[in-house]
């Protein structure tokens, strides 16, 4: 296992990556429970997509740790799941399948511009102040997120506000992340995941730890022909481009899913590889003459590209690398062992969703906050006094939690430091990568206002 893993080169071991993997999981645990609920108001069935998604989940995450040797689990990304919903099926009036036929092909774009080393280009095109802002930027995001799920800031005011403290979410979520702090300072191996784990038996008597109804494993297993492979029949992807009024539409459709993959992940890998080293620089060096995948940077693009169109080969919407792996790296996951545990919790979880489902966000959102905050050292690397650096740093970093979008975020830094260089007269300086990235997110920006 360790010559396997190459443990001891960097610098782990198997109780380290075990506790790491389970951190993982149980921080990004609500997708099982919540991508359903979404997904079935497609129109598709409940039990298919639980399935499907910790199908894609397994897959996706083995592949990332037995082929990349990376701590990054994959799962049906949020938000790529609401707008499948909301915006393509209730909105643009496809049906389901023909939008699982446009993640499909949305998956094989990806499959092509990684092969090509497209993605491999668009991350050495990004200037290192930049990646740096997009690293604390994701801490922030993190940090945010951890928050907003605990419900600790209330939207439901005219202005964000704090949520009163006889709420007992926001006692637990309090509690959690006092003791996984104080773990933390007093150096205990596995502080996140004994807050999460501590968290959520203390919010039993709270009231706040509940067991859901219990989920028959059959019963899914039965929906499960409904999903699977239907983007290869006639509703599918022939169905797809049968209409042609709507050719622009489905094409910009597809655009868009693969933009906001594409870039989701490429942040992620940014903001949390090079701040803990998983990919160093010596790493990205090597991509610049390395050919097919032989560096880890390689293959973690490579497994992240083919997540998508395997989950939409079962029925899910666009799976993608999760942001949230950051808890397992901040808890010492350091290769793919610990994606490898992540992958058999979710295949537990087929079996115990309803014990799963019961670990509250008030446990887990502790554990983002805290890797947010470690995060927030790439901001040091930042020259804030040169206001030139600290405009498109800004955008990239801190506009990327207030967009709540990792990908957002990016974009606007892309742009305004393209509008920068422009005003300083530097514009030969953006490297082509750069400015071709910046237009299609603008033109983006515009599909999504005007569709």
């Amino acid at each position: 296992m360790d010559k396997f893993f190459k443990l001891k080169e960097n610098g782990t071991t198997v109780p380290t990556e075990v506790v790491a993997g389970l951190t993982t999981f149980f921080t990004m645990a609500y997708i099982i429970a919540v991508n359903p609920m979404y997904l079935s108001q497609a129109g598709i069935e409940w039990g298919a997509v639980f399935l499907a998604t910790i199908i894609a989940a397994v897959i996706g995450t083995l592949v990332m740790g037995l082929f990349a040797n990376v701590p990054y689990a994959q799962a049906p990304g949020m938000g790529l799941n609401t707008f499948f919903v909301y915006t393509v099926v209730l909105g643009f009036g496809y049906t389901w399948q023909q939008g699982l036929s446009m993640v499909f092909i949305c998956g094989v774009i990806n499959i092509v511009i990684t092969v090509t080393k497209l993605r491999k280009q668009i991350i050495k095109s990004i200037p290192k102040s930049l990646q740096s802002a997009i690293g604390g930027g994701i801490g922030a995001f993190l940090a945010f997120l951890g928050f907003v799920d605990a419900g600790v800031v209330n939207f439901g005011a005219t202005v964000p506000d704090i949520t009163p403290l006889n709420t007992p979410q926001l006692w637990l979520f309090l509690i959690v992340l006092f003791v996984t702090i104080i773990l933390l300072v007093l150096k205990v191996k596995g502080a996140i995941l004994i807050g999460i784990i501590a968290g959520t038996l203390i919010g039993i008597p709270m009231g706040v730890t509940k067991l859901g109804d219990t989920i028959s494993f059959s019963e899914c297993l039965k929906a499960l022909p409904s999903t699977f492979g239907v983007i290869f029949t006639s509703a599918g992807i022939p169905s797809l481009f049968s209409d042609s009024s709507k050719l622009l539409v489905t094409i910009m459709t597809i655009f868009s899913f693969s933009l906001c993959d594409t870039f989701d992940t490429i942040g992620t890998f940014i903001g949390t590889g090079r701040h803990t080293g998983i990919f160093s620089e010596e790493d990205e060096k090597a991509m610049e003459t390395s050919t097919g995948f032989k560096t880890k940077m390689d293959k973690a693009l490579f497994a992240d590209s083919i997540a998508s169109s395997i989950g939409a080969i079962f029925g899910t919407s666009n799976t993608t690398t999760y942001v949230e792996s950051a808890a397992g790296i901040g808890a010492g996951g350091r290769t793919g062992l610990t994606s490898v545990v992540t992958a058999l919790c979710f295949v537990l979880s087929a079996f115990f969703a309803s014990a799963v489902s019961a670990v509250p966000t008030a446990a887990t959102a502790p554990a983002l906050v805290i890797v947010g905050i470690m995060m927030l050292a790439d901001f040091k690397a930042i020259d804030w006094t040169n206001f030139d650096e600290a405009v498109p740093a800004f955008f990239a970093s801190v506009f990327m939690a207030f967009a709540y979008s990792i990908t957002d975020g990016i974009a606007a830094g892309f742009i305004f430091y393209c509008v920068v260089k422009i005003c300083q007269r530097k514009a030969k300086e953006v490297h082509p990568i750069m400015w071709v990235a910046s237009v299609l997110f603008i033109i983006n920006f515009v599909i999504l206002a005007v569709m």
